[in-house]
């Protein structure tokens, strides 16, 4: 009995010790993430303060005559993104439906295994694929060096896909595994049930994926880097280049040690953070709302 008692006590002080330990943990991520966002906007803090026009809120990036403006590069990442998210979300949900409502065969099973697997490709292998097969076709078709806003965002596109599929799938497959009886009793097939009951219970989960899909683009540097053309100006046309945030820091990085084009790099990456912290926080938001969790009832 003794023991028995004894290896309970010690059952008990280890479950007082868990919550202790987790929360140590959570408040030194907690503490981390402050410390970056307060590190980053004390060195962005000069650059957002310098007066005149040839400061970080202006349009023209131009060195050699003191003109150090990263408009064009947010405005880049902006476009870049939410072009990449007009071809990978309608894409993502109808792969995500089709797989959901199709007949188990082969071919739903190969498709599924794809998209699972494309989450595990290397950024610059999509990279690499697009310079030497995509490009020149760009180049062929529709004039132009063919790296561009067009090649970046159709691979970006690629890039996002599986991620908001995936997500697409964990929030309404439940949903639709506790309709499928009673529907399929009514005589709709799996693909009515989840396009006149399923879809429209779920517009926080496909709003969510498309936030998170948005964070994805927008915090990709090898794609922009690789295939968007790199010219710091607005793009007139899908044909012309454009410069993202993600790729004027790697490129500021390998090229500068200092200066006011080095502090830049600090302005970019307060903006990118930002954004990011605004679209996770919006995600999670909408994810922790009633409804928008795989495992609640409806």
């Amino acid at each position: 009995m003794r023991k028995i008692h004894g290896g309970t006590g010690a059952a008990e002080r280890a479950g007082e010790k868990a919550p202790l330990l987790l929360r140590l943990a959570a408040g030194m991520a907690l503490l981390g993430i402050a410390m970056l966002f307060a590190m980053i906007l004390a060195f962005a803090l000069p650059a957002f303060l310098q007066p005149g026009p040839g400061g970080a809120f202006g349009w023209f990036w131009r060195p050699y005559q003191g003109e150090f403006g990263i408009l064009p590069m947010l405005a880049g990442s902006l476009l870049l993104s939410c072009s990449a998210l007009l071809l990978a979300w309608p894409l993502a949900l109808a792969v995500c439906c089709w797989t959901l409502s199709a007949a188990p065969g082969l071919l739903r099973t190969g498709t599924r295994a794809g998209i699972r697997f494309m989450t595990a490709i290397p950024t610059v292998v999509y990279g690499f694929a697009a310079v030497f097969l995509l490009t020149p076709l760009i180049r062929a078709g529709l004039g132009g060096a063919g790296r561009c806003w067009l090649a970046a965002s159709l691979m970006l596109s690629l890039l996002v896909l599986p991620t908001m599929a995936l997500i697409l799938e964990a929030g309404l497959k439940p949903r639709l595994d506790r309709l499928c009886l009673g529907g399929q009793a009514l005589g709709l097939s799996k693909l009515e049930i989840l396009w006149f009951l399923v879809l429209p219970q779920s517009r926080k989960t496909m709003l969510a994926a498309l936030l998170l899909g948005f964070g994805r683009a927008a915090g990709d540097t090898l794609l922009p880097l690789m295939l968007a053309g790199n010219a710091p100006q607005l793009p007139g046309a899908l044909t012309e280049s454009l410069r993202t945030l993600t790729a004027h820091m790697a490129l500021v990085t390998a090229n500068e040690v200092g200066g006011a084009a080095y502090n830049s790099l600090f302005t970019a990456g307060a903006l990118l953070l930002i954004i990011n912290a605004v679209v996770s926080l919006l995600a999670r938001r909408l994810a922790g709302r009633p409804g928008n969790l795989p495992g609640e009832q409806m």
